[in-house]
């Protein structure tokens, strides 16, 4: 008995000895003028080492005493906890130095704020849904496997049976490559072994385009968790996927006006067709651009950088069956574009210079008056004209300038540095342009648009068409991640909120900024534009978005991860058409410049709701508009860029309140246009005698 107690007190002697209170001491230090690169360093004495180190900065390690590319101006805090459980917290701030620093740490805050309201999870909150993300397995594949690979593995041997229960590093399994070297792997966790391949049979080959495209062909056991895991940022803090409110707003909305409409957006689209063509074209209505120019500066708008680098985000974090989701959304999209393209021409207001006022600040306001409502449509037509001008300065402007520059300079090395003077040149292209008002405004994007567009879907087609043989397998792996994704893709209901979470974001269907550019087109007859209209998301969502994400896919880029969302989608094309990179490059930009001149013109109407319709009030918008661009360019401004973007998707909050009051009245007047259109009621523009 004794030498049990002499033991334990000399175990327990130097815990007892170290484990007084122990002290933190910290830097805060800021590198460079650049913003996010702050470092908070501390050091830690007393106590009982080991120390695990709890940071707010969900990136930082709990291993690390140093956390990097930290926002200067906003505290930062870390739990200190020793090996007998002690805790001290300590806070420390980085100090700003630069102008840019100052900026983008005020509106940090702004940040989070708004995205606590638009990405709050309704269902997590009342306990229907658990968003925490959660691994029942742990796959086991070949070490080091990555998709570029080019090798053949077999399995040659198991080493422990099936069902056996294995520890971390315990050896379970022998493969071979395509030069007979044998490797072999550990387990990587704690649980109980489930065979995928029986020993002999080939786990990856290259050559099988198959294995190229299946989401985790290279994985061949499985350990299964005595209990599921929890998933983990670096931090400690637990891995969610949350159902965002925003998502929720728009699809339920878009739900809602394709039935409310009667499933206008499959019914009306061959004559959405004949109309973008010109079949339909008065040149005596009012209005100041045809349709087919109305439809190419609102798809201007939408179709651009969230194409590329979007969809890229949302098909290597969702998986490939993301893109099913993307499809199913962006169909429900065009309904909810054809309501609020159809007010935004019936409420319209045209002065007798010709200019045309419309979009939602009009059809909330003097549409919810028209219902005794006019207090609540005031104040939603002024909350959807301020929130318009922040993300026309910011989402429509500098962030195309920034992010199309960054592209441009990552294919073109000459260019890194001269941010400003790409500002300078930009600016001055858009100024051409925007001067002019809606025509020009109209007339550049009937050109550019279509352009651009078929360069990009050729391009994709074309890397389709040499990857035809993955037809098979890619339609497969898009099935199979849509209705059976893994736990680690956040299940089901993740990859489906990813879908159509980007497909929302990428057509703005809801948000009411096509609306501001449909109100001007040539016709007497709103529904008209409404079925034009309804054509947006389709291009923009279910044609490029779904060229873009079937690129990645039939190239296997879709697994690879911790890559730019631009960067992956340059570097799919880039591994069939090696010259591609340069021509997507360009592409980005002619995006970025089309979305730039359209939302010059939404933020101006919003402007001029705001403070007056006369021609000097609309130049010193574009003055403004033309002097961002520059800043764009030539300054990062990181939480800013974030905020001006969010006030894009809250403009749907007053828009689509409006639409929820005012769809019995777009019904009335779609079934009297149907009316016309099938007793040839309607104008015609007579074809030439062949």
């Amino acid at each position: 008995m004794k030498k049990y107690l002499l033991t334990l007190f000399s175990t327990l002697l130097p815990i007892l000895f170290f484990a007084q209170d122990f002290e933190i001491k910290g830097e805060a230090f800021n590198p460079s003028d650049n913003i996010n690169d702050g470092i908070i360093k501390v050091t830690v004495s007393g106590g009982v080492p080991p120390y695990s180190y709890r940071w707010s900065n969900q990136s930082t390690p709990l291993n690390s005493n140093e956390a990097t590319g930290l926002t200067e101006g906003i505290p930062y805090s870390v739990v200190v906890t020793d090996a007998i459980g002690d805790t001290k917290t300590v806070v420390y701030t980085v100090k700003t130095q630069a102008i840019t620093e100052v900026f983008n740490g005020t509106m940090t805050p702004a940040v989070a704020t708004l995205g606590a309201v638009l990405f709050w999870d309704p269902f997590a909150t009342v306990g229907i849904y658990d968003p925490v993300v959660y691994a029942d397995v742990k796959p086991i594949g070949v070490p080091d496997w990555s998709n570029e690979v080019d090798n053949k593995y077999i399995l040659k041997k198991w080493l422990q049976a099936e069902g056996a229960h294995v520890t971390k590093d315990t050896p379970i399994a022998i493969i071979t490559d395509k030069n007979q070297n044998e490797i072999t792997v550990n387990a990587s966790a704690r649980g109980s072994l489930k065979h995928l391949t029986a020993e002999g049979q080939v786990i990856y080959n290259s050559e099988n385009q198959k294995h190229v495209i299946e989401q985790g062909a290279h994985f061949f056991g499985e350990i299964v968790y005595d209990k599921p895991l929890v998933l983990t940022h670096p931090n400690g803090d637990p891995l969610t996927k949350p159902i965002p409110f925003i998502v929720i707003w728009l699809v339920l909305g878009a739900l809602f006006f394709t039935l409310r409409m009667g499933f206008i957006n499959f019914r009306g689209f061959r004559h959405a067709i004949d109309l973008a063509r010109g079949k339909y074209d008065d040149p005596e209505a009012p209005g100041q651009v045809t349709h087919f120019q109305a439809l190419a500066t609102a798809v201007s708008g939408t179709v651009g950088l969230g194409n590329i680098a979007g969809v890229a985000v949302a098909v290597s974090l969702g998986g490939a069956g993301a893109t099913f989701w993307m499809i199913v959304c962006g169909l429900l999209g065009m309904s909810t574009k054809f309501v609020e393209c159809t007010l935004g021409v019936k409420y319209r207001d045209i002065l007798p210079d010709g200019r045309v006022f419309g979009g939602p600040m009009n059809y909330l306001r003097y549409g919810l008056e028209k219902r005794q409502m006019k207090g609540l449509g005031k104040v939603l037509a002024g909350l959807f004209a301020v929130l318009a001008v922040g993300a026309s300065f910011g989402g429509g402007n500098m962030f195309q300038a920034n992010q199309s520059f960054e592209q441009l300079a990552g294919q073109f090395p000459m260019l890194a540095g001269q941010g400003f003077w790409f500002g300078i040149v930009t600016a001055i292209l858009v100024g051409v342009v925007i001067i002019g008002g809606i025509s020009s405004i109209a007339k550049v994007t009937g050109k550019v648009v279509p352009i651009m567009a078929s360069i990009y879907i050729i391009a994709a087609v074309a890397v389709i068409i040499m990857n035809i043989q993955n037809v098979g397998p890619a339609f497969a792996a898009i099935y199979d991640g849509a209705f059976n994704a893994s736990a680690l893709k956040g299940g089901v209901i993740g990859v489906l909120v990813i879908g159509f979470q980007r497909a929302a974001f990428s057509n703005e269907a809801g948000v009411g900024s096509a609306a501001i550019a449909h109100s001007t087109a040539k016709t007497n007859h709103p529904p008209s534009e409404g079925f034009v209209a309804l054509l947006e998301p389709f291009i923009d969502t279910v044609v490029v978005c779904t060229l873009t994400a079937l690129v990645l896919i039939f190239t296997g880029m879709h697994e690879v991860e911790g890559m730019a969302g631009a960067q992956l989608t340059s570097d799919a094309f880039g591994s069939q058409i090696s010259w591609f990179p340069y021509v997507l490059a360009l592409a980005v930009f002619l995006f970025a410049f089309s979305t730039m001149i359209s939302w010059s013109y939404y933020g101006m109407r919003a402007w001029t709701y705001l403070f007056g319709k006369s021609k000097r009030i609309e130049f010193i918008y574009k003055m403004l508009f033309l002097v961002f661009v520059v800043i764009g360019a030539s300054v990062s401004l990181g939480a800013v860029l974030d905020f001006s973007d969010m006030m894009i998707l809250a403009m749907s909050f007053p828009n689509i309140i409006g639409l929820y009051i005012m769809s019995k009245e777009v019904r009335i007047d779609l079934d009297s246009y149907v009316k016309k259109l099938k007793a040839n009621l309607l104008f015609k523009r007579q074809e030439p005698n062949k």
